[in-house]
């Protein structure tokens, strides 16, 4: 495990855009914390390092949010905040977005539908508040970040 201290929202996208590079398709991203600690701004970041260009916000209303990629492939922005269990992701078809081998997503409130999940190749940011500012982001399962 790494832990990175970030202290702005201008800091959390850079790092999202560097762990953008470090994605292979195919790859799904459980961000796990509470409600505003930056798990938006990162996958915002993230896409910005993909090439997406157009505007991420958080997908709590619409389930899911579907960018495509410069290359073709895309990157898919879950949240699970309002799903119940994992029969309620099923209904929605949260399956399909889920470990495609011309995507990464990015899945908030991953708790809700964590059966759905359970693979080694599962990577986790963790975030934390640590003041007003500043976040602890916390990798598992990802290889050294710079």
């Amino acid at each position: 495990m790494q832990e990175i201290v970030s202290d702005s929202e201008a800091m959390t996208l850079a790092l999202g855009a560097r762990l953008a590079g470090m994605l292979p398709s195919g790859s799904v991203v459980a961000l796990v914390g509470d409600l505003g600690c930056g798990k938006t701004v990162l996958a915002r970041g993230i896409a910005r390092g993909l090439g997406i260009a157009e505007a991420v916000t958080s997908p709590t209303f619409t389930v899911a949010q579907e960018y495509r990629r410069p290359n073709g492939e895309y990157l898919y922005h879950l949240d699970m905040y309002r799903i119940t269990d994992e029969n309620a992701a099923l209904a929605f078809g949260i399956d399909e977005f889920l470990f495609q081998p011309n995507a990464i997503t990015l899945v908030e409130w991953p708790e809700q539908i964590a059966g759905l999940l359970a693979r080694p190749s599962l990577r986790t940011i963790r975030f934390r508040h640590l003041d007003e500012n500043r976040r602890s982001i916390t990798f598992e399962n990802w290889p050294a970040i710079d």
